[in-house]
């Protein structure tokens, strides 16, 4: 038995080769080069006592199953009673009863469930409270009502550790308001390539900002080692993410593989986790992405010797979603490699009952060693003793529980409100026409203006931040909010115009524009270009610019873009990142107080580097090159010159070659597009799976080769219903259906097709190609991923005007027809490619 430490090596060396992950030379670290670190917490042999005490009460099912991770959508408190799951987590989609809107109360009631079906001693088990984990990465954003801070990238501009400090522990209250006790932050990786789409996760490009802001997060969260305030009841487990190098795959895309030297990945990707370390943090999550070849929860050299042994970590490794399934030669529901490499606790989050049977099995045949799984085991408890939760009875019977008034309590919404006015960066202030005086008549514009959805980002209410309405966010100011109230206030007049019209002519206009929300993965872009292929931004700026009207344009974004066009067409321009629920905070430095004077000044400075081009991706400080349009560290201040010279507008690549060739991917419609479900002639448009609607088709997110990454259709009304995917503006397509081009989708067919089910694309008024596909469906694997296609061409046989495709990708079909579908779009290769006439 192994108490405190890492299995042997005699015990280590006993598991086949097959079930370790070596990977090539270059992905093993050397132990030696890493800093030499021990648990800051003091020694506490009374824990360790009670540890081994329990250890040895346990059976291998009762060990097997805290090791395992559920989540709340796919486990149920009798699940956790039957398997003695150690956790169940909250992913992005999941909340009591499938409602995004669930209150605290309800959050409460759903701990407590599964609280009372971990204590159950029935049958002779050992109680064992189990801990309930959330991404709360800018506040307890899965909550109505909950305060929203900044996203970290505009945390990073504020260079402010003891604000970062604050947040977290408002954070950490919050999350006791609703009865749960871990937080999957925080996030403590270096983003080297904007493309990514979780730059805006990441503090800065740079380590520096990293490193200082890993400590006071860890205390925040936690509360400060070795005193009083750790983890007592106003604070939290924390979660150092991800171990290690997900910011340096500069590839521009999620899951990756860091191709980098180890001096790199340790001094680079790595410079958060000493001080997080000395912090006490008490779990750290494996990353999803690859260290030159080999996946970090395969990577043994990485996650035992120098995490574990060489820096002294003595909490757990938690997985990721499924990330285990990554591994050559293991799947989501088996996976030795990942245990023997040295994660402890393994987030299945829908496939947690397959993973808990095959686990057991690999211990009782010696695959996974009893000294590898007491290790594991060891660890989970030490952190569950060390948190209290043997004393702390029920969640609703805790310090905070159930105080709805928490979510959101003014002290932490005038926090949020500082952090926005710290975050922001000048980038251009043409003959200072900031700060703006609030008696003037103010033109507020922009889809962004009033859209705190947009203004939050992703990880807000849902996984990608889609799909929210204003009623979401009670209490919350919009950007436009913020402004007129203190234009009013001073007398002056503020007029929302989103399209930027107006019956009398303002003084100056305010454009709020930027990303729409995105988050892991579907964020990923092919370029740093601002929207390609829509300028309505622009157009809008230059709009008002020529009727004499001076702007200030704020830009809503989670990583810098090439916004060259809109930087030159305006007159001041902002970087305000995802500022969160406290749009306020913008007024307060755009504004003069009633008195005429600065109230705030601009403060923050760029924690990551500005492009100069379209092209110039990754752009980071230090490295060499074209230098950027506006360096790592550049923010103005009011009375510095602010004056711009018009910026270079060539992108430095195509931007008509940017289009998607996608119309459905990664778990969601390309930007722009919609869905549309249609049963009897009476279409609906639905904009993220599980949305109720009365169309005859059932949609809900199941995984592919990541989260949620599909969509399976249902079709439950009598006679046909379709699913059509909607273009933005009318496609052509002409060109690519005088070759071989075909359009493709990834599916699964789950229920045998009925004959007479059809792909089609529609041009307009009375204007379509159908091409029935049922019997060549039929014919096909079920229940197996593979790329379906029809030639493009088939379409225009079937009467298609293919140079004006308002629909390019349709299926109808007949009541009992199931499919998955992970992509949609239009390509030259495929699994199966099906004939224009069935056979």
């Amino acid at each position: 038995m192994v108490i405190g430490g890492v299995a042997s090596a005699a015990a280590a060396a006993q598991q086949p080769e097959s079930d370790r992950v070596p990977g090539n030379e270059t992905a093993r670290a050397h132990p030696e080069l890493w800093p030499a670190l021990q648990s800051p917490l003091a020694p506490d042999p009374a824990l360790e006592r009670r540890v081994r005490q329990l250890l040895s009460r346990m059976t291998v099912e009762e060990k097997v199953g805290q090791v395992v991770q559920g989540d709340i959508a796919s486990v149920t408190p009798d699940d956790v009673r039957k398997y003695r799951l150690g956790s169940v987590l909250a992913g992005g989609n999941s909340d009591p009863g499938n409602d995004y809107r669930a209150t605290a109360a309800q959050w409460v009631a759903l701990a407590d469930a599964y609280y009372d079906a971990s204590m159950d001693i029935g049958g002779g088990h050992n109680a064992i409270p189990l801990l309930f984990g959330i991404d709360a990465v800018h506040g307890h954003n899965n909550l109505v009502g909950a305060t929203l801070f900044p996203h970290n990238i505009g945390l990073g501009a504020a260079r402010d550790p003891e604000l970062l400090r604050e947040i977290a522990a408002a954070t950490a209250v919050e999350l006791r308001a609703t009865g749960l006790d871990w937080t999957f932050a925080p996030t403590l990786a270096v983003p080297r390539d904007d493309r990514w789409g979780r730059t805006y996760e990441g503090y800065s490009e740079h380590p520096e900002i990293v490193a200082l802001y890993a400590e006071p997060l860890v205390e925040g969260l936690q509360g400060k080692a070795n005193s009083r305030s750790f983890l007592s009841p106003e604070h939290v487990i924390a979660t150092a993410k991800h171990f290690l190098g997900d910011g340096g795959t500069y590839e521009g895309r999620d899951q990756g593989d860091a191709r980098i030297s180890e001096q790199e990945l340790r001094d680079m990707q790595g410079a958060g986790y000493p001080p997080a370390l000395k912090a006490g943090v008490q779990a750290v999550m494996a990353s999803f992405s690859s260290w030159n070849g080999t996946r970090m929860h395969g990577n043994e050299s990485l996650l035992t010797e120098v995490l574990k042994k060489r820096m002294g970590f003595d909490g757990f490794v938690v997985g990721d979603w499924n990330a285990q399934g990554q591994i050559p030669g293991c799947t989501n529901t088996d996976c030795p490699a990942a245990v023997n490499a040295g994660v402890d606790m393994m987030m299945t989050p829908d496939t947690w009952k397959g993973y808990y049977e095959t686990t057991l099995k690999h211990v009782q045949s010696g695959r996974i060693s009893m000294q590898r799984l007491d290790d594991a085991v060891t660890r989970i408890l030490r952190v569950k003793m060390r948190a209290g939760l043997f004393e702390a009875g029920r969640p609703s019977r805790r310090p905070l529980a159930g105080n709805a008034a928490l979510l959101g309590d003014p002290k932490h919404r005038a926090l949020a409100r500082r952090a926005v006015r710290e975050s922001l960066v000048l980038l251009k202030n043409q003959g200072g026409i900031l700060p703006l005086d609030p008696k003037a008549s103010v033109l507020v514009a922009g889809d962004g203006a009033d859209d705190i959805g947009k203004q939050s980002g992703g990880w807000t209410l849902t996984w990608q931040g889609t799909g929210l309405k204003a009623s979401d966010f009670p209490r919350a100011q919009s950007i436009w909010s913020g402004i007129a109230e203190q234009v009013r206030a001073a007398g002056g007049k503020a007029t929302l115009s989103v399209d930027g019209k107006y019956s009398a002519r303002p003084d100056v206009a305010v454009v709020v524009f930027g990303e729409d929300p995105y988050a892991e993965f579907q964020g990923d872009i092919k370029s740093v270009a601002y929207k390609p292929n829509n300028t309505a931004d622009l157009e809008l700026i230059k709009r008002l610019k020529q009727e004499g009207i001076p702007v200030v344009a704020v830009f809503l974004s989670g990583r810098p873009l090439w916004v060259n066009r809109e930087i030159n067409a305006s007159d001041a321009f902002v970087a305000a990142w995802l500022p969160g629920s406290e749009g306020g905070g913008v007024a307060d430095v755009l504004l003069r107080d009633r008195q005429g004077k600065v109230a705030h000044d601009f403060t923050g400075k760029l924690s990551y580097s500005w492009p100069r081009s379209a092209a110039q991706s990754p752009v980071n400080a230090g490295q060499g090159g074209t230098p950027p349009q506006f360096a790592y560290g550049y923010g103005l201040k009011y009375g510095q010159d602010g004056n711009l010279a018009a910026l270079d507008e060539d992108p430095g690549l195509d931007l008509s070659a940017l289009q998607s060739a996608r119309y459905f991917e990664k778990g969601g419609v390309a930007k722009g597009w919609r869905l549309r479900l249609d049963h009897a002639g009476a279409p609906v448009y639905v904009e993220r799976a599980g949305d109720t609607h009365d169309a005859g088709i059932t949609v809900v997110a199941v995984d592919h080769k990541a989260q949620e990454d599909a969509w399976r259709y249902a079709w439950k009304a009598p006679g046909i219903s379709s699913i059509a995917f909607v273009a933005p503006e009318p496609l052509d397509l002409s060109r690519e259906t005088n070759g071989d081009v075909l359009l493709v989708m990834t599916m699964r067919i789950e229920a045998t097709p009925a004959a007479d089910t059809a792909l089609f694309v529609e041009c307009g008024d009375k204007c379509a190609g159908r091409v029935a596909v049922g019997a060549q469906l039929a014919k096909l694997p079920a229940n197996q991923w593979m790329s379906v296609a029809l030639p493009l061409k088939c379409f225009a046989s079937a009467g298609a005007n293919m140079a004006s495709l308002t629909v390019p990708a349709g299926i109808e079909s007949l009541q009992g027809n199931q499919l998955a579908i992970s992509e949609v779009g239009y390509g030259t290769v495929s699994d199966h490619v099906l004939a224009c006439e069935a056979p």
